[in-house]
């Protein structure tokens, strides 16, 4: 009898870095569920690259940053588990959906764009891994997307690399309190990605895209496709004793 793929969660799942970890572990051998907030026509095909890999996957609606909402998305997301993969947990989360906000400095951060920054990418994040750890399979894992911006700074970024640097503490307080039952905790620590994230500022603006290679001693923008290896890495036993890490990886940015 053939044993059961591994299942993963990926947040924020249908563009950018989300979507190409999603199609990585695909590639891997797991199936995946798929959780979008807006995007839902985006979700959907990403799931359909799934199965065309040979996996099965599912799309799922997730506002992270309203804690609220969290109970029924963990019911809609058993129900989902075992219609689709006849199981009732998943064996690994990757904590992926974020947003960038435009704030020029310090002085100029809003309690409003604090909040915003603070409920999706540490509140939510917090309380949804909190809601998942118990349908979370023994020798699993959690991966939690950061920022290198917590190791180097640049104006602008302030709020977004607190709430990042918070994160960072929380993946070590996973690794240590889930060591027992063999699940490991890392945080993936991207530098600069062209995406859509923060609008798309890096992607579309050349000046931009000529900064960010500046910075990386690999002397390019980096794809997502660039981070989403690392990720997939992590929710493998090739990175079985690897737990508590921060992995950066900015092609060597500000080195």
């Amino acid at each position: 009898m053939m044993a059961k793929s591994k299942i993963a969660l990926v947040t924020g799942g249908s563009r950018g870095i989300g979507r190409e970890t999603v199609l990585s572990l695909a590639k891997k051998g797991m199936d995946v569920v798929v959780t979008f907030y807006s995007k839902k026509d985006e979700a959907e095909a990403v799931v359909t690259e799934v199965e065309t890999l040979g996996k099965k996957a599912f799309a799922l609606l997730l506002n992270v940053a309203d804690v609220v909402s969290l109970d029924q998305f963990i019911v809609d997301l058993k129900s989902g588990l075992t219609q689709t993969f006849g199981v009732e947990k998943i064996d690994y989360l990757v904590n992926n959906a974020g947003i960038g906000l435009p704030i020029p400095s310090i002085e100029a951060t809003t309690e409003e764009q604090f909040d915003t920054l603070m409920n999706i990418h540490l509140k939510g994040t917090f309380f949804l891994t909190q809601k998942l750890i118990p349908i979370l399979n023994d020798n699993g894992g959690i991966v939690n997307i950061t920022t290198g911006l917590t190791r180097f700074t640049l104006p602008g970024s302030g709020a977004y690399a607190m709430m990042k640097a918070a994160a960072e503490s929380f993946t070590k307080y996973l690794a240590k309190e889930l060591g027992s039952k063999g699940i490991r905790a890392n945080a993936v620590a991207p530098g600069a990605v062209a995406t859509d994230f923060s609008g798309g500022r890096l992607r579309d603006t050349p000046q931009a895209q000529e900064w960010a290679a500046g910075i990386a001693a690999l002397g390019r923008v980096a794809a997502p496709d660039d981070i989403s290896g690392v990720v997939s890495f992590l929710c493998s036993d090739d990175a079985k004793w690897v737990t508590g890490q921060r992995i950066e990886v900015s092609g060597g940015a500000f080195l």
